[in-house]
């Protein structure tokens, strides 16, 4: 799988958009509300002289987390993500924290998603929410099983919130096991969310996965994208693309009420030297 073929270029830039806290959680308005900070967030990521290459759609801010989902959780992503796909040509991919890739791919599958993220792939990890136990072969063939393999996996190795339970994994074999296991590209974190991933790592994993396209999934900005990208295929950001300043205190960094800024953006995609095209060209559909 190349990358170009999804996202029309080598190196995307993923726009996350993170929902504000869904059905059953603190915070929860009302799905019209989640949608329409939504939206305004996707015309910010594609609006301006330069735009994403994608999408990804998050429940980052329904917290705690759970390991799976609830009923409400799949109903809230779907509709959202249908409406959200109604509104641009854009690659979408989904992501359903922590680590419910059943849930991902059955809501790409309806909502016609091109890739979902999976946090734990090969990898045991403990998390705030539980041991997770990485399975695989599971995914690949629950994706078979629903018919949707046209949706590509991005799974992350060694992922950001979670303690590997093996401490002995490197990370080449964790970057090795996912290759061999059916990932279709990699995703590199930090430490936690708006953490860029440790360099030497960064090192490591490419030259473990060759030509393998690995992406990064946390702590990308306007100052280190360059030297990130000298290593990496891309990148998932969201959270330096908000305005505001950090909030001490706040697990995702910056809380849910903040928007994504367009000038961030802009930004962003200049300082990696993408070529802006015309509003005719946005992704954005009336």
């Amino acid at each position: 799988m190349k990358l170009e073929e999804i996202f029309e270029t080598k190196k995307p830039i993923i726009g996350a958009l993170h929902f504000s806290p869904m059905l059953g959680f603190a915070g929860f308005t009302s799905q019209q509300e989640i949608l329409e900070k939504a939206l305004d967030d996707l015309e910010a990521f594609v609006a301006g002289r330069a735009g994403v290459d994608g999408i990804i759609i998050e429940n980052n801010y329904d917290f705690p987390h759970k390991i799976n989902v609830s009923p409400e959780t799949v109903a809230m992503m779907t509709y959202l993500g249908h409406e959200i796909r109604k509104r641009t040509s854009l690659p979408i991919g989904v992501s359903v924290l922590f680590n419910d890739y059943r849930a991902a791919l059955a809501i790409a599958k309806v909502i016609d998603a091109r890739f979902i993220r999976v946090p734990a792939f090969v990898d045991d990890v403990r998390t705030d929410f539980g041991d997770i136990y990485g399975n695989a072969k599971d995914v690949i063939e629950y994706r078979r099983n629903i018919g949707a393999e046209d949706v590509v996996i991005f799974t992350d190795v060694q992922v950001k919130h979670a303690e590997m339970l093996d401490k002995t994994k490197t990370i080449e074999d964790s970057v090795r096991q996912a290759i061999e296991a059916g990932a279709d590209a990699l995703l590199l974190t930090g430490r936690w969310t708006g953490d860029a991933p440790n360099m030497d790592k960064l090192m490591r994993a490419r030259a473990a996965a060759g030509d393998f396209p690995i992406l990064l999934g946390s702590g990308v900005d306007k100052n280190n994208a360059v030297e990130l990208f000298r290593y990496a295929n891309g990148a998932i950001v969201s959270t330096s693309l908000k305005e505001g300043d950090k909030v001490a205190g706040e697990r995702n960094v910056k809380p849910y009420q903040y928007k994504v800024d367009r000038r961030k953006v802009t930004e962003l995609m200049k300082k990696i030297g993408r070529v802006p095209y015309s509003t005719s060209t946005l992704g954005l559909w009336g």
